[in-house]
């Protein structure tokens, strides 16, 4: 299938810019617009883009302060918001960021009504859901990054220890994408075989003493990162275009998005493996997970409604 025909991207600071430079090199879109209220930013990375378009094949990329930039988009990404400062969780920024995004919505559907919606934006699963829930749209019309790029990072560490190739490691965060985050441990794998029966090249191994130490990296990754240089961007720029391509392309690609569901009762977004396709979320993937990965997936989702609850519009 061919790619999308537009992207729009809100918010033109180091996320959004650096969601539009993956997404230009992939080609998953025609032309991609890049929308921010700071017009002189938008334009200037609109430009920058621009002079590297001979290098990707070509394609369009436009941008500024108006919102019809965003016209008949068929994929809206939103970046903007209030980002993590060092100290702070991600479930800090609700108030603010929700805020934010529950006023543009409304604005940016009036110019692209039949987009999908891809939410960056921290918290994601909370911005997630009261972007569902304020829309009224269908809630795999609306869905958030998740923890593709938390997955990422955890394979990525499994990888380097038992000294394999990281596309071998098949091992899921899920839940929050923050704190509350949990490994699937149970169903974690390295070429198929379970993830603590492997011995890698030069006899490394993973204990199961090690999944404590190993999944708070992966919760704290993001703190070291903004301690080092203010901010996370281009990983989850890559992991945003993973899901644009996704969709794009009409994948069906199992990925671990945050989309509203229900766990135990608790109605909330929050990432499971799920079915990604050119209508967004179609379906979730059945995940093996035992009583204590349970227990902490309900926990997570508490976590996440918890501040929902707090910051719903009445």
């Amino acid at each position: 299938m061919a790619g999308l025909g537009k992207v729009a991207v809100v918010g033109a600071g180091s996320v959004g810019a650096a969601v539009c430079y993956a997404t230009m090199i992939d080609g998953a879109a025609d032309e991609i617009a890049l929308y921010d209220i700071d017009g002189a930013r938008a334009r200037a990375e609109v430009l920058d883009l621009r002079h590297g378009l001979q290098f990707v094949g070509g394609g369009r990329v436009t941008g500024g302060d108006d919102l019809a930039v965003c016209a008949g988009a068929d994929l809206v990404v939103v970046t903007a918001g209030a980002k993590q400062q060092p100290g702070q969780s991600r479930l800090d920024l609700a108030g603010a960021n929700v805020a934010l995004v529950t006023g543009l919505m409304p604005r940016i559907a009036a110019v692209a009504p039949d987009a999908i919606w891809l939410l960056v934006t921290n918290p994601v699963d909370v911005v997630t859901y009261i972007a569902q829930h304020s829309s009224g749209l269908p809630p795999g019309r609306v869905i958030g990054s998740g923890t593709v790029l938390d997955t990422s990072r955890l394979r990525h560490l499994l990888a380097e220890r038992l000294g394999v190739g990281v596309n071998s490691v098949h091992a899921t965060i899920v839940g929050e994408h923050g704190d509350s985050e949990i490994a699937a441990w149970s169903s974690a794998t390295v070429g198929g075989a379970p993830l603590l029966d492997v011995v890698g090249p030069a006899g490394e191994r993973i204990d199961a003493g090690d999944l404590g130490q190993l999944l708070h990296e992966v919760r704290t990754a993001a703190y070291q990162i903004i301690e080092g240089k203010g901010a996370t961007n281009l990983a989850i720029g890559l992991a945003t275009s993973r899901i644009v391509r996704a969709i794009a392309h009409d994948e069906r690609a199992v990925l671990p998005v945050s989309a509203r569901t229900t766990i135990d009762g608790i109605d909330v977004c929050l990432s499971l493996p799920s079915v990604v396709g050119r209508a967004g979320v179609l379906s979730n993937v059945p995940i093996r997970l035992d009583d204590a990965e349970r227990d902490g997936l309900r926990q997570s989702a508490a976590t996440i409604r918890a501040v929902i609850d707090r910051v719903l519009p009445a």
